[in-house]
C-alpha cells in the first residue's frame, strides 16, 4: 500500500525565494545597464521612468523623511542635554560663588561692626581671627591668631562687633586662649545700669549666665542694660555685657549682647594697669601739727603751766 507524502509549507517558501530573488537580480542587472547605456532614446526613456515611477512613490519616502526627522531631533535633544548639563556645573559653580559672597560679607560686617563700637579714647585694641571653638561642653573658649608678639597680655577683655565676649586667659607667641562669658570658670564684676547694683555675671556653661550677689534683685527688671563695672580692673568699666532676662528658674539672668554663633572676629582691649605699689608708706599722710601757743618755742609738754 503506497503512503501519501506529504509536504510542508518550507518546501513549497524555498523555491518561491529563489525565483523572487531571482527576478529581483534581474530587475537591478537592468537597471544597472539602462543607467549605464549612453543614448539619446536611452536617456529619454530613463527621464519618463523617473518622471512616471518617482512621484507615485512619495509615499515609499515618508518612512524615510520621518527617520530624518527623528535623527535631527535626537540631535537636537543631545545638544540640549549636553546645554542643560552644562548649565548645572554653571549654576553649581554660581551656588559656590554665591556661599563665598556671602561669607565675605559676613565677615565685612563683623569688621564693620567692630569699627562702629564706642570705646574709651583711652583703649586701645588688637584685632583677632577666631581660629577655633573649644567645642567641650565643660569649657567655652575659642582662640585667637594674635599672641605675645602683638603684644596680648592674660586678663585683657576680648569684645566683638556688639558686646563683651571674654577675657585673654593663655597667651602663645603667635596665638591666645579667650575665655568666654559662658564659661563655668568666669567671674565679671559687672552693673545694672537702670538701679546703678554691683552683681557678678557667673558663667554656667549656657548662654544666659545668672547674676549673683545682687544686693536688691527685686528692683532689677527684665530689659535692664548690663555693663562691667570695673571693680577689681578686671575690665574697663562701661563695656556692653547684655540685657537682663528672668531665666526659667527664676534666676535673674543675661542675654549676652555678643554673638556667639557667629565669632570670626574678636577685639582684644589693651586694659591700662595700675602702678605698682613700691612705697607703702607714701600712702599715709601725716597728721597736721597742732598750733603752737605764743611764747613757746616748741611743742606743750603733757603737764605744764603756764605762768
Amino acid at each position: 500500500m503506497s503512503k501519501t507524502r506529504s509536504y510542508g509549507p518550507e518546501e513549497f517558501s524555498r523555491p518561491l525565494r529563489r525565483v523572487l530573488v531571482g527576478l529581483l537580480v534581474l530587475i537591478l542587472l537592468a537597471l544597472f545597464f539602462l543607467w549605464r547605456i549612453d543614448s539619446p532614446r536611452v536617456e529619454r526613456f530613463r527621464t519618463a521612468l523617473v518622471d512616471r515611477v518617482v512621484p507615485s512613490f512619495s509615499w515609499a519616502m515618508v518612512p524615510i523623511t520621518k527617520t530624518i526627522t527623528i535623527l535631527d531631533n535626537f540631535q537636537s535633544y543631545s545638544r540640549l542635554y549636553e546645554q542643560n548639563q552644562q548649565l548645572r556645573d554653571e549654576l553649581q559653580q554660581m551656588k559656590a560663588w554665591k556661599e563665598a559672597a556671602l561669607q565675605l560679607e559676613q565677615k565685612n560686617a563683623r569688621l564693620l561692626d567692630l569699627n562702629q563700637v564706642r570705646l574709651d579714647p583711652m583703649l586701645t585694641h588688637v584685632t583677632g581671627v577666631v581660629l577655633a571653638d573649644s567645642g567641650s561642653p565643660f569649657r567655652q573658649s575659642v582662640l585667637l591668631n594674635v599672641g605675645a608678639r602683638d603684644g596680648i597680655q592674660d586678663g585683657w577683655a576680648t569684645m566683638d562687633g556688639i558686646g563683651l565676649v571674654g577675657r585673654i586667659s593663655g597667651v602663645g607667641e603667635r596665638t591666645s586662649r579667650v575665655i568666654l562669658l559662658t564659661d563655668s570658670n568666669s567671674r565679671v564684676p559687672v552693673e545694672v545700669q537702670s538701679t546703678g547694683q554691683k552683681a557678678i555675671l557667673s558663667g554656667d556653661n549656657t548662654t544666659q549666665p545668672p547674676l549673683d550677689f545682687l544686693e536688691h534683685p527685686d528692683q532689677v527688671q527684665p530689659g535692664d542694660q548690663v555693663v562691667t563695672s570695673g571693680d577689681g580692673e578686671v575690665f574697663p568699666a562701661g563695656l556692653l555685657v547684655g540685657t537682663v532676662a528672668l531665666g526659667t528658674d527664676k534666676r535673674l539672668r543675661v542675654i549676652l549682647a555678643a554673638d556667639y554663633e557667629r565669632l570670626e572676629f574678636l577685639r582684644v582691649l589693651r586694659s591700662l594697669q595700675a602702678e605698682p605699689v613700691t612705697d607703702p608708706g607714701a600712702l599715709l599722710v601725716p597728721n597736721p601739727p597742732r598750733p603752737v601757743l605764743p611764747g613757746f618755742q616748741g611743742p606743750m609738754q603733757p603737764g605744764a603751766s603756764h605762768g
